[in-house]
């Protein structure tokens, strides 16, 4: 009879990732008290949430190779020491500059969590249990973490207070690695809670080319690689509407309807709710309509037309909506987002399956980069019209962007790149 273990390294990852993120936006539910005891002001604080994602980005590049080289255990236990230490410096940064190195360095350390999903994944999982487990890791996960961490992050404000708040956070990555420690192996064959069923098992659904051992990047198909150019390209449209709305949404809701920040953290709970939807119905939507169709450019289609009716669910909060209407527009945007959650990193290993962390990085890598522009792009213009609303169209025009560049691009790999094992199932 075969284990099951494989899912337990998969609950790990998607722990991690839950972490990460609640650890991330933590900063956006202590605005106040931050500009209060440094001296911050608005536009400062898009910077500062900008200045994360250019540490994340950088290191999300180089973080793939990384992982791809060393193996996921090594670089996620080093990296969660990091990111756990800057969270726990940020109530004691003392100053804007201060506050700039440490968000800068906790991107660096939140950045190897997607690249070492994806070779998690695509090593401990066979073809066909990946759709939905990339869908755990990169929607639900995600979307999971910002629906708790609003409830979450005002409860322990009220319970230890803001500076608490974060303690309590790093202490929880600090519970995390001593589980990893012991549970989590880079490799099946690594685990000795892995038996030889579930080996076999797991082995049969591999790709022919992706290699099941580490090993070094190899730049030039890399970055020659069409597809994954795409991914990047949309994965960056639907980024900027993500980071927008993950740093942005609570004082949106607070300056444009009055809320306070606890009716704020509640009302935030709805459009994450739905990113949770999505994510699952994206999972298992690009999987049944990939066995039915299989070719690549299914999945780009299905995140095409997810980012297309995303922009469109936008178009509302451009007329001065009610505070039903627009949690209704921004729950449908970003649920109808993130049915892509999940299928980026598939299409990720699709395109690169023999250095899936080193091209999992690459997507990451635009992923951060439209959350260096957003924070700060989104700042600046409340900032200069004390409104929104020029941030919402151009969250919706890049959506759309990004749809049409999914839906007309993509191109089928050569036939060498197509799964030599046509009874494992699609490729993913």
């Amino acid at each position: 009879m075969s284990t099951r273990f494989r899912f337990v390294t998969l609950g790990l990852v998607v722990g991690l990732i839950i972490i990460n993120y609640i650890d991330r936006s933590a900063v956006s539910y202590a605005v106040e008290p931050l500009e209060q005891a440094f001296g911050i002001t608005t536009a400062q604080y898009g910077i500062i949430s900008s200045v994360f994602s250019i540490g994340y980005m950088v290191a999300a590049f180089v973080s793939g190779p990384l992982v791809d080289r060393y193996g996921t255990r090594r670089v996620l236990l080093t990296a969660i020491a990091l990111f756990s230490v800057t969270t726990a410096l940020i109530p004691v940064a003392g100053s804007f500059a201060g506050l700039l190195v440490i968000r800068l360095l906790l991107g660096i350390g939140e950045s190897p969590a997607f690249p070492a999903a994806t070779r998690t994944v695509s090593r401990w999982l066979p073809v066909r249990e990946r759709g939905v487990a990339l869908a755990l890791c990169g929607g639900v996960a995600v979307s999971g973490s910002l629906l708790i961490s609003g409830p979450l992050l005002t409860w322990l404000t009220d319970l230890v207070g803001w500076r608490g708040m974060f303690w309590t956070l790093a202490l929880i990555g600090v519970v995390w690695a001593m589980f990893a420690v012991v549970l989590l192996r880079d490799l099946p064959e690594e685990s000795s809670r892995v038996n030889d069923a579930e080996r076999a098992l797991i082995a049969e659904g591999q790709e022919s080319d992706s290699a099941s051992g580490r090993s070094s990047v190899r730049w030039r198909p890399l970055l020659t690689n069409r597809n994954l150019w795409v991914v990047a390209g949309g994965y960056f449209a639907w980024g900027f509407m993500f980071w927008g709305f993950m740093y942005w949404l609570p004082s949106f809701l607070s300056n444009a309807y009055g809320l306070s920040v606890e009716e704020a953290g509640s009302f935030s709970i709805a459009p994450w709710a739905c990113g949770i939807v999505g994510a699952l119905v994206g999972g298992y939507v690009v999987d049944r309509v990939y066995r039915r169709t299989p070719r690549i450019r299914t999945r780009f289609a299905v995140m095409g037309v997810a980012l297309l009716l995303a922009g469109c669910s936008l178009i509302p909060l451009a007329i001065a909506p009610t505070l039903t209407v627009a949690l209704i527009s921004i729950s449908l945007g970003v649920g109808f987002g993130f049915i892509t959650g999940g299928i980026w990193w598939v299409a990720a290993i699709d395109a690169a399956p023999d250095q899936p962390g080193s091209a999992a990085g690459f997507a990451d890598a635009a992923f951060a980069s439209s959350g260096i522009v957003a924070p700060s792009v989104m700042g600046f213009i409340v900032a200069g019209t004390g409104s929104f609303t020029s941030g919402f169209v151009v969250m919706a025009g890049l959506a759309v962007a990004g749809a049409l560049l999914m839906l007309l691009v993509p191109r089928e790999p050569a036939p060498a790149a197509a799964p030599a094992n046509a009874a494992a199932g699609e490729r993913a």
